[in-house]
């Protein structure tokens, strides 16, 4: 892909610093716009990265640069994972904006994916602005989110026999006494666990940016899902423009070899032509 320029460095933050490449185009005028990524949680990240990747060279392709940032104890940054809060996560993405807001002088969109849509819709209480959101497969409920990667645990332990064997409501308790689990390689802390669990995916009050809500289906005309449905419909009783779109295509997040979805990747790009900016 010609025009574009990517740029690795590291972002100093506290604590240490945070990983970041930014993708944006190659000539020396001002972007048309700018993206924030907020990754999803865990392996899904991993699994994610082509799929991020090929999108953000998307959107700088069209005109727009986009930052690409490892929370903290995630990828190249700093810490380890089981070092990582809820609010190290959303001063990262606070941080992440306010470096491109005064790179390129503009305001920045925030782009999130699976976890990552929670943490951005989150962090722009901290922004104060109300830049627009690109929602890429989001978690409604950080609860249930939280269960499905407690199950894995569950799951983990039933198949090797584990003498300590705990249920998902056994493993919430631990966490709430102060303990740190140790699930399918990655150190889950209580101060990461219990935020995550109340966090629910809103808007703060007053929020009058665009809303791209895109989920991945069997196909395109299948409908976004009945949690998500019903908080579209919340929100578009507040007055927001969400505009919810379904394309077809395999959960790339979640594969067991690493996958991408072009369909996903094409209808974010044509969204955000330069005349739209």
């Amino acid at each position: 892909m010609t025009g574009i320029v990517t740029e690795a460095f590291f972002l100093p933050a506290e604590p240490g610093y945070r990983f970041c490449l930014l993708s944006a185009p190659a000539d020396s005028t001002r972007p048309h716009g700018a993206f924030v990524y907020a990754h999803p949680f865990a392996e899904e990240m991993n699994k994610a990265r082509r799929a991020a990747a090929l999108a953000a060279r998307r959107l700088a392709a069209n005109g727009f640069a986009v930052l690409q940032i490892d929370l903290h104890g995630c990828g190249d940054s700093s810490g380890d994972f089981g070092d990582a809060t809820w609010e190290s996560w959303i001063a990262d993405i606070v941080a992440g904006y306010r470096y491109l807001e005064r790179r390129y002088q503009l305001t920045p969109s925030l782009w999130g994916l699976r976890l990552g849509c929670l943490l951005a819709t989150q962090a722009l209480v901290e922004i104060g602005a109300r830049p627009d959101l690109v929602l890429w497969q989001p978690v409604v409920s950080g609860r249930v989110h939280l269960t499905q990667f407690l199950r894995i645990k569950v799951v983990g332990d039933a198949l090797g026999e584990a003498a300590d064997r705990d249920d998902v409501k056994a493993l919430r308790a631990r966490l709430a006494g102060g303990e740190t689990l140790e699930i399918a390689g990655y150190e889950l802390s209580p101060a990461l666990a219990e935020p995550m669990e109340r966090a629910e995916l809103d808007l703060p009050a007053g929020y009058d940016g665009r809303v791209l809500w895109y989920e991945v289906a069997g196909s395109a005309d299948a409908g976004i899902a009945p949690a998500s449905r019903a908080r579209v419909s919340a929100w578009r009783m507040r007055g927001v423009d969400v505009q919810p779109v379904t394309v077809p295509g395999l959960p790339f997040w979640q594969t067991q070899e690493i996958d991408e979805c072009r369909a996903l990747v094409d209808a974010t790009a044509n969204a955000w032509q330069p005349l739209r900016a």
